[in-house]
């Protein structure tokens, strides 16, 4: 995965944001075929969800649709991983999801922003890669914003937004999230 700090800005009316609206429109075809698929589809799930991000995942891959994205081709996907329902990953600054990662349902994974200026803020859009290492839990509800790396082994409780890196082994949680305790590995 890129370096965290790698930042994409796509300006308005370029080449680049052309190719971003094609990937939206090609994400938004193949996710309404995801999202009809029931929990009991996991062989056809695991097709069109290799389709979607443009590599096949392990047998041992499993979402539970609905799932949403942006794109779908900026997402890397380890292998054991669960995805529950009703996801959202915003992929454009890419993600990479590390083996043996849990993902509860509700977490919304978004690489992608604005200029928070007020005149500037339809004119790019800004994007930072989010890394998510081995043998992560992110629980319910979390929020995971663009530029951060979540440690091995790590947990984010329920209903936390991410804004910074999390180191290994750690428990965090809270608006924004804070260390709550050390995980014994």
């Amino acid at each position: 995965m890129s370096d965290k700090h790698e930042t994409k800005v796509i300006p308005r009316r370029t080449p680049e944001s052309a190719a971003m609206v094609a990937s939206v429109k090609r994400a938004m075809a193949i996710t309404p075929v995801l999202n009809r698929l029931t929990f009991a589809d996991a062989d056809e799930i695991r097709a069109v969800f290799s389709e979607l991000i443009g590599n096949r995942v392990d047998e041992r891959f499993s979402v539970i649709p609905p799932f949403y994205t942006t794109g779908g081709e900026n997402i890397r996907i380890g292998r054991n991983v669960f995805i529950n329902q009703n996801c959202t990953m915003y992929d454009l600054g890419g993600i990479d999801i590390g083996d043996d990662v849990m993902i509860g349902s509700n977490v919304s994974i978004i690489t992608s922003s604005h200029p928070v200026e007020p005149s500037r803020r339809r004119d790019a859009v800004i994007a930072k890669p989010i890394v998510i290492e081995r043998n992560v839990w992110i629980a319910a509800g979390v929020t995971i914003i663009g530029g951060v790396r979540i440690g091995e082994n790590s947990v984010v409780a329920a209903g936390s937004v991410v804004t910074h890196d999390v180191a290994p082994n750690t428990l965090v949680g809270g608006n924004p999230a804070r260390v709550i305790r050390s995980i014994d590995s």
